[in-house]
């Protein structure tokens, strides 16, 4: 039996850790630059709160209704996301991390699955303060099923068991096939034209049939459905073939500084990434871009390809450097930058060149005291000179919460 575990509204979850008054309020969490809404409390839910929806459109309803806002913080979300795995791994013994606030669980051997399910939920809450909820089923993709009832009905106080036919089948019944993992809207589209519109639908048409619609792929989600086991664990790999951090601004950036420092910063996002996959890069890609609604909107980019591969963040923010010097105006409004590493592989299966002029062992070191430094002081504790803070002033996050488990400066104090 597998079970997916997945943390209730979570970046409003990791707000409300730190900001009890907030459980009852609605509240909503912004993109990059206060754009538009990414995460909504239950709250904000009821009160028609769309997902994606332009923070600007909503502004008569945040006073009306007294809703909490609040920019997306990362660093917060990405520590507290830490912390939740690390507790489920202590609770199971085979997990797999599939997002910041996914992973499943591996239940076999496990008598009560409903009790130690309940346990894992009370464990979590208690260690973390973050709300979960859990979906147990045979296959994964029946799991995602139950999290959605889980979540769905209270009845069920975050636990929903899909473990006999008849439950298997009613749950499918309830489910449209828009919401089945692994049914993306073009494959929607078509099988709502062959009249299929629930889960249980699409498992009523023949195995042949299914493969001759939409490939292996959709054939693993059928026999996923009729409760056959057949996604494993590397299928569900985060490993990444193209890693891209990109950023809006809130204002234009005309100065060469602040951009490169922009790009540096990004750039050192896309290596960090790469190294928490153990994977090296040989092509980097940077782009700048102007406003798309401006009459004369420039959207330069460069392809740098390398000599040799490479994960270290020095080496990436050089290359990336060359590349903005090549497309660079002065004078030009920038309103985006965003750099992509292409050509990427496992580290394990590159083999050393004997011409390369770097010392890679010394660079893995470096990277490895900084990556560990990072992560126990947050990213803002130690960067290269190049990164910079300036760029920062050209972002808005109006609605910025602090980073309360990462920077000693804003641990919450409690005066007795």
């Amino acid at each position: 039996m597998y079970a997916l575990i997945d943390c209730n509204n979570f970046y409003v979850s990791c707000e409300r850790v730190f900001n009890p008054s907030m459980s009852n309020r609605p509240v909503i969490v912004l993109s990059n630059n206060d754009g538009c809404v990414i995460s909504r409390s239950n709250e904000a839910k009821a009160l028609g709160i769309k997902m994606g929806v332009p923070f600007f459109q909503i502004q008569d309803a945040i006073r009306k209704y007294n809703i909490a806002v609040y920019s997306t913080n990362f660093t917060l979300y990405g520590d507290m996301s830490e912390r939740v795995m690390s507790t489920l791994s202590e609770q199971v013994p085979d997990m797999e991390i599939y997002s910041v606030d996914e992973a499943f669980l591996h239940l076999d051997g496990i008598n009560d699955l409903n009790e130690y399910c309940k346990q894992i939920v009370h464990k979590t809450r208690k260690s973390t303060g973050i709300p979960v909820s859990i979906g147990v089923a045979p296959t994964k993709t029946l799991a995602k099923i139950a999290n959605h009832f889980a979540k769905k009905y209270k009845g069920y106080k975050d636990v929903c068991l899909i473990d006999t036919e008849n439950k298997r089948i009613k749950a499918l019944q309830q489910t449209p096939i828009g919401e089945v993992w692994g049914i993306g809207r073009r494959s929607q589209k078509k099988l709502s034209y062959y009249g299929v519109h629930t889960a249980f639908d699409f498992t009523q048409k023949s195995r042949s049939w299914v493969r001759s619609k939409m490939t292996v792929v959709g054939e693993r989600t059928w026999l996923e459905l009729q409760g056959i086991s057949c996604i494993e664990k590397d299928d569900l790999s985060d490993d990444k073939k193209q890693i891209c951090t990109s950023r809006s601004f809130g204002q234009p950036i005309k100065d060469y500084d602040t951009l490169i420092s922009a790009v540096a910063e990004l750039a050192a996002h896309c290596a960090s990434k790469l190294r928490k996959q153990k994977s090296v890069t040989k092509a980097i890609y940077v782009f700048v871009q102007t406003s798309r609604f401006a009459e004369d909107s420039y959207m330069p980019s460069k392809m740098i390809p390398l000599s040799f591969y490479t994960a270290d963040t020095a080496e990436i923010i050089g290359h990336c450097r060359r590349a903005l010097d090549l497309v660079f105006l002065p004078d030009v409004p920038y309103k985006r930058a965003g750099v992509i590493l292409m050509d990427i592989f496992n580290d394990n299966y590159i083999q050393r060149d004997m011409f390369d002029p770097v010392d890679r062992d010394k660079q893995q070191r470096l990277s490895k005291v900084m990556d560990t430094i990072t992560k126990k002081n947050g990213r803002e504790s130690i960067k290269l000179a190049i990164q910079g803070t300036g760029y920062r002033d050209y972002i808005r996050q109006e609605h910025l919460s602090k980073c309360y488990t990462t920077n000693l400066n804003d641990i919450i104090q409690i005066k007795v």
